[in-house]
């Protein structure tokens, strides 16, 4: 069962922050990162097979892979829902203003991995009008939810993505259309899913962040008539606190690509 497919038994979401800061709470001298699927642990070493990445980017994808340094944890964060199962993500690039970069892991109920996925940040958007925030936050019943959502080649070319990527990946189209990837595949407008995530930095838990989370997969066909999907994960974040600071607050949109990745491509040391 894919973490998608796990959201069809969601009754509510998880989105006490209050609740998620108690069970992170500082502990001096105890690891916080223990007990993780695959061993991790924050500094352990990665290695990655690029192959699907390479092959995805070939028919069109947005993905950008690990650089060569790019190969230790820096921080993990658990993704907090009312779900059959866990979400976890490792984080190869923290980097707030650059490409931040991760490996998301779903558990099923009996902590196997069922899914896992190699994310990396497309664009951070940030909604300065009421109804910017409103609209990724999928209230009155539409924005994040909807149907679809259109990238458009225009957008990333303002971004600073430079021709020869754009035409690789729009094929002489405007915009890219991607579909909702969960629920009724004919509903005009889905709420999004709501919960929390807790990242910590260091293996004692000083450092990190608390933020709740609005969020919406969706995904489409790579290339012509290739059996490759490309997701498209769009977050709506508001921080709670930063490395214990409550009065660290704001609010932004996450666009992250995804490619889903078999399990025995990875290797954790």
């Amino acid at each position: 069962m894919t973490w998608q497919a796990a959201y069809q038994y969601l009754g509510k979401l998880f989105s006490n922050t209050e609740q998620a800061g108690q069970a992170s709470n500082h502990q001096q001298g105890t690891r916080r990162d223990a007990d993780l699927p695959l061993g991790a642990k924050i500094g352990s070493v990665i290695s990655l097979q690029k192959s699907p990445l390479i092959r995805a980017i070939s028919v069109g994808s947005l993905i950008d892979p690990p650089d060569e340094g790019e190969t230790r944890i820096l921080a993990i964060s658990r993704v907090q829902l009312d779900m059959a199962g866990e979400l976890y993500r490792y984080y190869l690039n923290c980097d707030e203003e650059g490409t931040e970069k991760f490996l998301q892991l779903y558990c099923d109920a009996s902590g196997n991995v069922a899914e896992l996925l190699y994310c990396s940040r497309l664009a951070r958007l940030i909604p300065e009008s009421d109804e910017d925030q409103q609209a990724f936050m999928g209230e009155n019943g539409s924005g994040l939810g909807d149907r679809s959502y259109t990238l458009w080649r225009q957008q990333l070319a303002q971004s600073g993505m430079d021709d020869a990527r754009l035409d690789n990946v729009f094929f002489g189209a405007e915009s890219l259309t991607y579909l909702r990837d969960c629920g009724d595949s004919e509903a005009e407008f889905i709420a999004p899913f709501r919960g929390s995530e807790t990242r910590i930095d260091d293996a004692s838990g000083e450092h990190g962040l608390q933020q709740d989370i609005v969020f919406m997969p969706y995904s489409r066909n790579l290339g012509n008539g290739e059996a490759m999907t490309e997701q498209l994960l769009i977050s709506t974040e508001i921080l709670r606190s930063k490395n214990g600071d409550r009065t660290q607050r704001g609010i932004h949109v996450d666009l992250m690509i995804a490619i889903p990745i078999e399990t025995e491509r990875l290797l954790v040391q």
